[in-house]
Formats: C-alpha cells, sequence, structure tokens
C-alpha cells in the first residue's frame, strides 16, 4: 500500500468509528424512548439494562452503518479540500478517482460485513431483544413500599408501614392483612416496629416485628360464622415475631423464545426464502379449494360448469393429491404391520385350517336357514311371554299395511290441473325461494372466506419479501452513500462536524422517506417488494455518479461564484437571443 493510501484511508478510519458510535447511539436513544415506560420502575438490575441495550445496538446497526459511512466520507473529503490536500494529490498526478480507491474497498469489505450482520447477527439480537422486552413488559413492578400506603403488590398480604428511617430497613408502626386463607380481613397483625430486609438473593422478603399483637375474628380458617352466631375474637400478643414472603412474583420469568421466531424481522435469507415457499403453497392450496367449490356449493345452477382450473393449480392439485395419496398408504402399511398378531406369523396347521374352514360353512348354513323361516320365526326370541310374542307380530302386520298404503299412493297419479295448483301455492313458492336465497348466501360466504384467507397470506407474503429485500438493499447502502459523500465532500471542501453533518442529515432525510414511501407502496401492492425496497438506492445512485463526475471536473457547485458567472452567461445569451438589432438607413 502507498504512502498516499494509507494517509487517505487513515484521515477516513477515525470519523467513521467515532460517527459509527454516535450514530448508534443516537438512534438507540430513540428506540429505547419508545419502551421508556415499559422498563422503568421495574428494578432491573445494570446487567439486564446493558444486555437489552447491546441487542438493540445490534438491531440499529443497518440503518447505523449507511449515516456513519455518509458522514464519515464527506468529512474525510471535506478535510482534505479544505486543507489544500486534496489539490496537492490531485497536481501530483493522481486523480480523484484513484483517490477514491483505498477506502471504495473499505466500503466494500464494509459492504460484506454489514451484509453477514443484517442477515446472522441483527435477526438473532432481535431474538433476544424483543423476547427480553416482552419479559420485562409482563415483570411486575419492583417492591415500593411507601410511608402510610397499602401496599398490595405481594400475593395474599396488604401491608402499611407508616414510618420508615434513613437505614433502608427499620420501619414503625406495621399492619399486615393476612389474605391467605380467603376470609377477607380477618387477620391482622400490628406492630410498633420492625426490620425489612431480603434474603436469598432477594428471592424472599423476611420482616421482623417487635412489641405487636395479632388478631383473628371468627374461625380464620373457613372465614364462615355458624348459625349466623357472633364471631369470637381471638388476640395475641408477641415481643418478636417474623414473616417470610415469597417474591417469586417479582422476578423476570423468560418465555420461550421458539414463540418469537416466525416474526420477519428474526429471520435470514434462508429462512425468509422457506417462509415465502410455504406461504405461496398455502395460498395455492386456498385458490385450489376456491375452483372446488361449483362442486359443493352450487346444486343447481352451474353445477355441472366445466371451468377449466389453470395449469400450475392444476399441477400442484396433482402433486398434492400424490402426496397425501402416498401419506396414506403408508400409513396404512404401516398401522396394518402394527396390528398383526403374533401368533398369525407362525406357521398353522393345515388341518386346523380346514377344520376352521369346515365350522365357519356350517356356521353360515345354519345361518341362511334361520333367515328363510320368515320375519315372524326370526324375531321371537327364547324366554318371551306369548303376549310380548303377540305384539311384535301385530307390528310386523300394521307396518306391512302402511307399506301397501303408501304404494296405492304413488299408483294415484294427479292430473295436470292438481300438479298446476300445487307448484302455484304461494307458501311452496316462498319457501322455494327462501331455500335458493340461502343457499346462493352460503355459496357467497364461501367464497368470501377463502378470497380473505387468500388475502391475507398475500399481504403476508408481501412482507416477508420487503424483509429479505431490504437485508440486501441496507447493506448496499453503503456503497451508494459513500459515491455521495466522497464526490460531495471534495466539491464543497469543508469538514468538521458543521456542513458535512448538515449535508448528511439532508441526504439520509431523503433516503429514508425513499425508502418508507416504497415500503408502503409495496405492502399495498402498487408496485413490486422489489421496486419499493430499492427505490431509495436507485434514485440515489445517480445523484451518486452526478457528483462524482462534478467532482473530477473540479466543479463548483457550491461556490456563489460560479453561480454568478452561469447567470451572466445566461444574460448575454439572451440579449444576443432576443434583442431587436437597430435598423439601418440606406443612402
Amino acid at each position: 500500500m502507498k504512502k498516499i493510501d494509507k494517509l487517505i484511508l487513515s484521515s477516513f478510519l477515525g470519523p467513521f468509528f467515532l460517527t459509527f458510535v454516535v450514530v448508534v447511539f443516537i438512534l438507540l436513544n430513540v428506540q429505547m424512548l419508545k419502551y421508556y415506560d415499559d422498563f422503568m420502575g421495574k428494578g432491573l438490575s445494570n446487567g439486564l439494562l446493558a444486555q437489552l441495550f447491546l441487542y438493540f445496538g445490534i438491531v440499529v446497526s443497518p440503518t447505523a452503518f449507511p449515516l456513519a459511512v455518509l458522514l464519515s466520507s464527506l468529512m474525510t473529503f471535506g478535510n482534505l479540500g479544505e486543507h489544500f490536500e486534496l489539490t496537492a494529490i490531485k497536481s501530483a498526478g493522481i486523480s480523484l478517482v484513484r483517490a477514491l480507491v483505498p477506502i471504495f474497498i473499505f466500503v466494500l469489505g464494509l459492504t460484506a460485513v454489514a451484509f453477514y450482520s443484517n442477515n446472522n447477527l441483527v435477526p438473532k439480537a432481535a431474538l433476544e431483544a424483543y423476547s427480553l422486552l416482552y419479559d420485562i413488559k409482563q415483570k411486575k413492578p419492583a417492591l415500593d413500599l411507601r410511608e402510610g400506603v397499602f401496599y398490595q403488590g405481594i400475593p395474599d398480604f396488604s401491608i402499611k408501614v407508616n414510618k420508615k428511617y434513613a437505614d433502608g430497613q427499620t420501619i414503625g408502626d406495621v399492619i399486615i392483612y393476612d389474605h391467605r386463607d380467603v376470609s377477607g380481613n380477618k387477620k391482622v397483625t400490628l406492630a410498633d416496629s420492625g426490620k425489612m430486609y431480603t434474603i436469598l438473593n432477594e428471592r424472599y422478603l423476611k420482616l421482623e416485628l417487635y412489641d405487636g399483637h395479632t388478631y383473628i375474628e371468627g374461625n380464620a380458617t373457613s372465614g364462615r360464622t355458624v348459625n349466623n352466631s357472633a364471631e369470637p375474637l381471638t388476640r395475641s400478643s408477641f415481643s418478636y415475631s417474623q414473616f417470610v414472603l415469597d417474591l417469586s412474583s417479582f422476578a423476570l420469568n423468560r418465555t420461550d423464545k421458539n414463540l418469537f421466531q416466525t416474526n420477519r424481522i428474526m429471520r435470514n435469507l434462508n429462512e425468509l426464502v422457506e417462509d415465502v415457499d410455504s406461504l405461496n403453497v398455502d395460498i395455492m392450496d386456498e385458490q385450489v379449494d376456491l375452483y372446488r367449490l361449483n362442486k359443493t356449493a352450487f346444486f343447481y345452477h352451474m353445477k355441472n360448469d366445466t371451468i377449466r382450473m389453470p395449469f400450475e393449480l392444476a399441477s400442484h392439485k396433482f402433486y398434492r393429491d400424490s402426496v397425501r395419496s402416498a401419506r396414506m398408504t403408508l400409513q396404512q402399511t404401516a398401522d396394518s404391520v402394527l396390528t398383526i398378531p403374533s401368533d398369525s406369523l407362525q406357521a398353522a396347521d393345515s388341518r386346523g385350517i380346514k377344520q376352521d374352514s369346515l365350522k365357519v360353512n356350517s356356521d353360515s348354513t345354519s345361518m341362511r336357514s334361520d333367515s328363510l323361516r320368515g320375519p315372524l320365526v326370526s324375531t321371537t326370541r327364547l324366554g318371551q311371554s306369548p303376549t310380548a310374542v303377540e305384539r311384535r307380530i301385530e307390528r310386523i302386520r300394521n307396518q306391512r299395511i302402511d307399506r301397501s298404503r303408501a304404494r296405492l299412493k304413488l299408483d294415484s297419479i294427479p292430473t295436470e290441473s292438481e300438479l298446476k295448483e300445487y307448484l302455484m301455492d304461494d307458501s311452496l313458492v316462498l319457501t322455494t325461494v327462501q331455500s335458493a336465497l340461502t343457499l346462493a348466501r352460503q355459496a357467497k360466504q364461501r367464497v368470501l372466506s377463502h378470497e380473505s384467507r387468500i388475502d391475507r397470506l398475500e399481504k403476508e407474503k408481501i412482507i416477508f419479501e420487503i424483509q429479505w429485500h431490504k437485508i440486501l438493499s441496507n447493506s448496499f447502502a453503503c456503497i451508494m452513500m459513500f459515491l455521495i459523500g466522497a464526490p460531495l465532500g471534495s466539491i464543497i471542501k469543508r469538514g468538521g462536524l458543521g456542513i458535512p453533518v448538515l449535508v448528511s442529515i439532508v441526504f439520509f432525510i431523503i433516503f429514508y422517506v425513499l425508502s418508507i414511501i416504497g415500503e408502503k407502496w409495496a405492502k399495498a401492492e402498487l408496485i413490486s417488494p422489489m421496486a419499493g425496497i430499492w427505490a431509495a438506492n436507485f434514485i440515489l445512485l445517480p445523484i451518486g455518479l452526478i457528483f462524482l463526475r462534478q467532482a473530477r471536473l473540479d466543479a463548483r457547485l457550491f461556490d456563489s461564484d460560479f453561480y454568478n458567472v452561469q447567470i451572466e452567461r445566461f444574460k448575454t445569451w439572451w440579449q444576443k437571443k432576443f434583442t431587436r438589432k437597430p435598423a439601418q438607413i440606406k443612402g
């Protein structure tokens, strides 16, 4: 590496790391302010807060990398231009593009690091951060006993301390209501003074009470009175007593992280591709079921309508049905193997088989002979009384008479006038219309239900596709921001934290607004997810290339004299073009 490359690279690395830390700190504060009310007053340890800040610091790094590159490149080439070092480099025969090479190589490596972070570190950090934040939200507020106020945060106890001393342990005039027996305020302890402190790694709260009384009204174990009689009152005095209260409800209980893994920001590229494929399969399943509705939803009209299913859906249906059939066959085979008794696997005696078959044949023959005896004989049972047998015979005769009457009714065919009168009955028409309307509404509801599920799956798929493109676009934004910042810094020729910070904020706001607009349009299905997420890079990249071209030509875009000269040239051109010349008089 040449000395000029070391000079340019060293002048860039310092501002880059400084601005990266500052940007992460600012973005982290903005992120934490949204959840300030959720974790304040929960008694969280410093280690837990540091862990939470570390995870969220990694989460905001995809935004911090491009902004740090933009600001540091502006500051670096602004300082070089302000101190005429860039002029000296150009006078030595080194072009601006050659001067950008060492930092550009570093930015390429930084882009690879940003991609690795966005694809691997950020999803894991997001999983840890948001699962920890959820557990913090569910955590009860820290133990806070105030003077003169009943504290009911400890389960089954209500405690009031009228005086707290400066040492943090000594308390005075203590009242404790014990609700462990679910008997109301029937067991109370009063103490003149005491001490309060935690034990066993703050898992329990120990109260040591001095010079007090315990009052128990009625039957404290059941909380009931007997025959509405007067309740007894039990009073006991003590010089020393202690309570050990369980503080496990104040502990931070961690939730299973697998419950949060399905969120899009906690998935890498490969997992997002799998999620999109799964959603595509679900969408095609819903579409196939929608095409199959005409066989179940339409009973008369369009029942035999041959609406062709698209080739893609037909192929998916064939594949799905084949897989289901194969799985069912394997399952049935496995079940049949498991249900075969062990005795059947042994070799059976041929004689035994023949004898058993003869027995079966004889049994079936006897069954057939019994069935030929007629219904009257078969209905009789052994052990029944003659009266019961007569009743059964009478019931069977009545059934035969009803069947014969039904046959006579079928034989009497109505005339045409009777049929018209029957069909034109208002009640029949109303019933038919209501039935048809009900069927139509059911068919409509089924179609709408499938359509709503398809729309929901489509929106969910778009969200996962947006996240997939964001991982790549946020990494490429480092290159795009460098192509804007470095040429712009050489044009401005101002270093420090003044103008570079303002210019970088302006371009970052433009980048952020374009990204948000593109993401919203992609979610609204106005444009594709790729176009929506890459729009900011595609719009700002040509601007960076224009700045690079102007910097190579030493254009003074931010110099007032440059614009004054351009205005004078325009005035001269206007006068030559549109000012009339005086007419010449011929002699």
